[in-house]
C-alpha cells in the first residue's frame, strides 16, 4: 500500500488549526510536528508562520525570508517591493514629543501614516486616531475622532494618539507567543509572521493604538510605498494585529517619521532622547511635557505639552 500525504486544510480552516496546535504544543514543537507535511507541499503562507523566531533566525535566513516575502508581495499585488531590516543602533533611544497648542486637527499626520505603511486603501486605516477635545478637558474617551467639519474648530484642541511604545509595555506582556517585543532603541515591533491574531495585546493596550488586520488589505500596485521594512511598513497579511513601529524603515536611517514630515504646523518632535542636542531632549528638559494615563505606570516614550 503506497503511503500518502494529506491535503492541508483550506485556508479558514488551516489558520484554526495552527493557533490550536501553537496552543497546545508551542510554535516550535507545532512546526516540527508539521514538517512532513511542509516537505511534501510547500506554501508560502504556512512557511511563513512556521518559520523561526525572528530573534533567532540568522542573517542568511532572514535574507531568503524577505526574499520570499517580495515574491509573495509581486504575486498578490504585482508590485515590485524591497523588504529590509533595520536593527536597532546602540547609545539610540527614541522618543516622540507633540505640541498640543499648535496641532490643528488636520489629520495630515494620519493620512501620512495611511500612505506610508501601506495600509488597506477602502478602510482609510491608520495607527493615528485624532482626538477633538474639549479645552480644558483631558478626558480622551470623550475625545471626538469622527469630526467632519472645519478645523481648527473653536473651543476645541487636538491630540493624536498613536503607539505610546511603553518601557513597560502591557501588549508585550500578555502575547502568548512573543510576537511583539521592545527593542533596544525602545521601539515596540510586532513579528506579523509570529503573530496568531489572538488580540490580547489589543485589549491591553490602555491607548487603543493596536489594529487588527480583519481581511487582506486591498491596495493598488501603483499605491504600494515600495521601501519596505520587515518589522514596519511592509503589507500585513489577514488575521494579524498591527501597530505604529515610529516608522523605524525610515528613523534607523537617520530619516524622520512620515507623520512628522506630513505635520503642517511643526507640532512634532522625534528624535534621540541621549543626544543632549537634539530638539526632543530640549523638549523634556524646557517644556512641562505630561505622558496619558501616567497613572497605569505604562511610561511611554510619547510626550505631550503645551506651549502655554
Amino acid at each position: 500500500m503506497t503511503a500518502t500525504t494529506p491535503a492541508l486544510p483550506e485556508d479558514s480552516a488551516r489558520r484554526g488549526l495552527l493557533k490550536a496546535g501553537v496552543a497546545l504544543l508551542g510554535a516550535g514543537a507545532f512546526a516540527r510536528a508539521l514538517s512532513p507535511l511542509l516537505d511534501a507541499k510547500p506554501i508560502t503562507s504556512l512557511a511563513g508562520f512556521l518559520q523561526g523566531h525572528y530573534k533567532e533566525l540568522t542573517t542568511i535566513e532572514k535574507k531568503a525570508m524577505f526574499k520570499r516575502l517580495e515574491a509573495e508581495t509581486k504575486k498578490d499585488y504585482g508590485a515590485d517591493v524591497t523588504i529590509g531590516d533595520w536593527p536597532a543602533e546602540p547609545g539610540v533611544q527614541f522618543a516622540y514629543a507633540l505640541n498640543l497648542s499648535i496641532c490643528i486637527g488636520c489629520r495630515k499626520c494620519s493620512e501620512a501614516c495611511h500612505e506610508e505603511n501601506n495600509h488597506d486603501r477602502p478602510s482609510g486605516n491608520s495607527y493615528i486616531r485624532v482626538l477633538e477635545m474639549e479645552q480644558g478637558s483631558m478626558d480622551l474617551e470623550r475625545g471626538n475622532t469622527t469630526y467632519d467639519h472645519a478645523v481648527p474648530a473653536p473651543g476645541k484642541y487636538y491630540m493624536p494618539v498613536q503607539c505610546q511604545q511603553c518601557e513597560n509595555a502591557p501588549c508585550v506582556k500578555v502575547c502568548p507567543v512573543e510576537a511583539t517585543w521592545q527593542e533596544q532603541d525602545g521601539i515596540v515591533v510586532v513579528d506579523y509572521n509570529w503573530c496568531i491574531g489572538c488580540r490580547y495585546c489589543e485589549a491591553a493596550c490602555p491607548y487603543h493604538a493596536r489594529r487588527f488586520n480583519w481581511k487582506k488589505p486591498e491596495i493598488a500596485a501603483a499605491e504600494i510605498n515600495p521601501n519596505q521594512g520587515y518589522l514596519s511598513n511592509r503589507i500585513r497579511p489577514q488575521g494579524v494585529v498591527e501597530k505604529c513601529h515610529f516608522c523605524l524603515h525610515r528613523t534607523r536611517q537617520g530619516r524622520l517619521p512620515a507623520c512628522l514630515e506630513a505635520c503642517p504646523t511643526g507640532a512634532r518632535v522625534f528624535g534621540n532622547v541621549l543626544d543632549q542636542d537634539s530638539e526632543i531632549r530640549w523638549v523634556l528638559n524646557n517644556k512641562r511635557v505630561f505622558v496619558l494615563k501616567e497613572e497605569l505606570g505604562t511610561r511611554p516614550r510619547f510626550f505631550y505639552f503645551f506651549d502655554k
